[in-house]
């Protein structure tokens, strides 16, 4: 290999342009077995949606069949049974991101913040996240989510608190993110219309425009993936192969640049299409019936 071709690879990846779609599924198989940082906890059956109760039998089930892959899950809610998801995972010896989801109904907010703090002083949180991108979509204004930090901050001093958004947004609201402790940066190439080939260099850059604007603050990508089906974005095409190869190209790469990542997703949810048009259901690794995809 070339000097030149070894720093392509490099950036965008492996080189998987002659290989077939059976040799790419071994090559995911072998990335899948040695193992991940952590993945989006998927806890929602077919039928089910956020607001359902889901069950503790549930979720052990897909924790059986996530455990041999993943160090740490994240969860996006402390109500509705979501709560229950920490201390199973404990359980089973994966570590915890634990988000509470805040929008514009302050009643769910107060609960889910409550709930957070409840599971952390059980023991069962390692990171914390206060909120996904209630920013990005408005849900609240600046001051009223640096309120829900600094109460999370102050009830669980012994824990690291952030907040999870698309990494821009921490260029551009500097008072939060100075308020977190860590710094959880959503990094989707995919929703930003980047083909394949550049989507891993395209990742890296938002990794660094997010390590930036942490000055010193530890990043974590919280979210970042590539559906198998869908509609075509701009230049990013949804595909069994496309999918497949990007979890490979940003699984080698947090592993070699010791880079904390938690792929989105574990399962598909039919419930995400109302939200992100019929490519919201093709996320995760597992399909909606908990089999492998790939």
């Amino acid at each position: 290999m070339s000097l030149r071709a070894g720093k392509v690879k490099a950036l965008v990846g492996i080189d998987h342009a002659n290989k077939t779609t059976e040799e790419l599924q071994a090559l995911f198989h072998q990335v899948l077995v040695n193992g991940m940082h952590g993945i989006g906890f998927s806890p929602y059956e077919e039928g089910q949606k956020p607001g359902d109760i889901i069950t503790e039998a549930q979720i052990r089930r897909r924790m059986e069949i996530i455990k041999p892959y993943t160090k740490w899950i994240r969860t996006f809610s402390c109500t509705d049974g979501n709560e229950l998801i920490p201390k199973i995972a404990h359980d089973y010896g994966i570590k915890t991101l634990v988000g509470a989801w805040l929008g514009e109904d302050e009643e769910i907010n107060k609960k889910e913040i409550a709930n957070l703090i409840k599971i952390a002083e059980e023991g069962h949180v390692d990171l914390a996240a206060v909120g996904n991108e209630v920013m990005y979509r408005g849900d609240l204004t600046e001051d009223e989510l640096l309120g829900f930090l600094n109460q999370v901050k102050m009830a669980i001093p012994n824990i690291p608190v952030g907040y999870v958004d698309a990494y821009y947004e921490f260029e551009l609201r500097p008072k939060i993110t100075e308020a977190c402790d860590v710094v959880f940066a959503n990094c989707y190439p995919y929703w930003e219309g980047c083909s394949l080939e550049y989507s891993l260099l395209y990742m890296k850059d938002m990794f660094k425009r997010a390590t930036k604007a942490a000055k010193g603050k530890k990043v974590i990508i919280s979210e970042t993936g590539w559906p198998n089906k869908g509609q075509v974005f701009h230049g990013s095409v949804p595909s069994f192969e496309n999918a497949i190869k990007y979890y490979i190209n940003s699984q080698k790469w947090a592993e070699e640049d010791d880079i904390e990542m938690f792929y989105f997703s574990s399962f598909d949810e039919s419930w995400k299409t109302g939200a992100e048009g019929d490519v919201g259901a093709f996320w995760g690794l597992w399909d909606k019936n908990e089999n492998l995809k790939y």
